[in-house]
This record gives C-alpha cells, structure tokens and sequence, in this order.
C-alpha cells in the first residue's frame, strides 16, 4: 500500500503539471481538452492537493494514520474511470492527435483501469492485517468535527448532482462547465466529500493529517487558480461567493488540524 502510494503521488504530481502549469494548452498537453481553462486550473489544483494526500499517507508509520486517504483515492479513481469511459469520444485518441498527445491519453487510461483494482486488493489485504486500532490521542475539536460534517453535506448531493446531470448541475457552479468537466468536477467533490466523511468519523487529529494538509493545499492552489482567472467569473453571483467561502473554510479545517498537530507534538 505504501508502495502505492508513492506511485500515486509522482502521478498526480504530473498530472497537476500538465494541468496547473498549463491550462490553456491541454488540446495537447492532456487527456483531453478542456475550457475555459479556469477548469484545468481546478483539475490541476486538485491533483496538487493530492500530492500532499498521497504521500503524507505514504510516509505514516501507522496504518490508522494513513487510511484516510484510500478510501478517497479508491472513489476517485473509480469514478474517474466511469468518466472517461462515458465520455471516450471527446479524448485524444485519434490518429489526428500528436503522438505524445496520445501517448498522454492512452497512459491516462491505463492508469484509470489498474489503479482502482490494485488499490481495492491492497486495501482488503491491509484491513485483514491483525491487531487493533491504537487509542485516539488528540480528539477533533467538536467546532471543527462541525465544519466538517457540514462540509460533508454539501460536497456529497452536489458531487453526485455534478456526476449523473452534469448539464443541469453545471448552473451551480461559478463557472461554464461541460458535461465531460462536469463530471470530471464531480468526481473530486464526492471524493472531498468521502474525505470529509471520513475525518468526523476518524474525529483524530493525527489520523487526520493527510488530509488536513491536503485541504489545506486545495483551498491555497484553487484560490490561486480562481484570481488567475479573475474575469472567467461573476464575483457578485451567489455561487461565485459560495465557492470561495467554502475555499476559506477548507483553508481553516486543514490549517487548523494540522496547527493542532503540530501543537501536540511540541508539547508533547
């Protein structure tokens, strides 16, 4: 499972690569393209974010300290797969396409159909390893267990609404969506939402880390990718100050796990 996790982490480093660092340049760099490129930006913001999920995980030395993040990867890329087999036609697989643009595209795919199922044999694996949980040490603050949940709440009918009607879902969002971006939006926001779940449940604020840290990354990165593209949005729509609200609390929750660990742990 660390192993894995290694693995994922260089790949949605790449992936944010290819996508935060140009967004405007997807028709050749990516799966697929994607506009406006606010989108890519998201998209790359979310694979950055990841970066930190996955290899704080990997680096845990308790299996209750990184399982928080399987569970998400394990939905995400899941999902992912479903999205990009609904929507296969509009990727770059023709012979038309630049054969590095393919070759993009084809190991986009491929990493999509074995990651899930490599991953769900290890989890099983890991989960019938013997011995149980070690004690909670530092509990989640109830104000923050709140935030959570309530964040939970939101992300789960919204990430579900984004994936099975993404066309009607997209009037929600602060900007165009696609069906296929719509979709592919829609499997990061139920999986933030898998994370969040997770975190009320864990209710530890070292089991909580990987997460926290990655939250903490996505509200920083989506922040950025949102005033990058200040003019792809209607700053006084509600759904324009609901998104950047939720960025805010997303910053607080993530930044304030972590302080408190980091607290703990110099006390401690």
């Amino acid at each position: 499972m660390r192993a894995l996790l290694w693995v994922a982490t260089a790949l949605v480093f790449l992936a944010g690569v290819q996508l935060f660092l140009f967004p405007e340049r997807t028709e050749r760099f990516f799966a697929w393209t994607i506009n406006p490129p606010l989108t890519a930006a998201f998209l790359g913001a979310a694979y950055w974010s990841s970066v930190a999920f996955e290899a704080r995980a990997a680096m845990a030395r308790r299996w209750v300290d990184a399982r928080i993040a399987v569970p998400t990867v394990f939905v995400f890329t899941t999902l992912t797969l479903v999205v990009t087999l609904v929507h296969l036609d509009a990727f770059h697989l023709e012979a038309t396409n630049e054969l590095g643009t393919r070759a993009v595209t084809w190991a986009w795919i491929a990493i999509y159909v074995v990651v899930p199922v490599v991953m769900a044999v290890l989890w099983i694996a890991q989960e019938r390893m013997p011995g149980p949980d070690p004690p909670r040490g530092l509990p989640l603050p109830g104000s923050l267990r709140a935030l959570v949940a309530g964040q939970a709440l939101i992300l789960f009918p919204l990430g579900l609404y984004l994936l099975l009607a993404p066309e009607d879902a997209a009037s929600l969002w602060p900007w165009e969506l696609s069906a296929l971006t719509g979709r592919a939006t829609g499997a990061w926001v139920l999986s933030l939402g898998v994370a969040a779940a997770h975190a009320v449940v864990e209710r530890d604020v070292a089991r909580l880390q990987p997460a926290a840290v990655a939250y903490l990354t996505f509200g920083v990165l989506q922040t950025i990718a949102l005033l990058r593209y200040p003019d792809t949005v209607d700053w006084g729509d509600p759904s324009t100050i609901a998104y950047a609200a939720f960025l805010a609390s997303a910053i607080v929750a993530g930044g304030a796990t972590s302080w408190l660990h980091r607290r703990r742990r110099r006390l401690g």
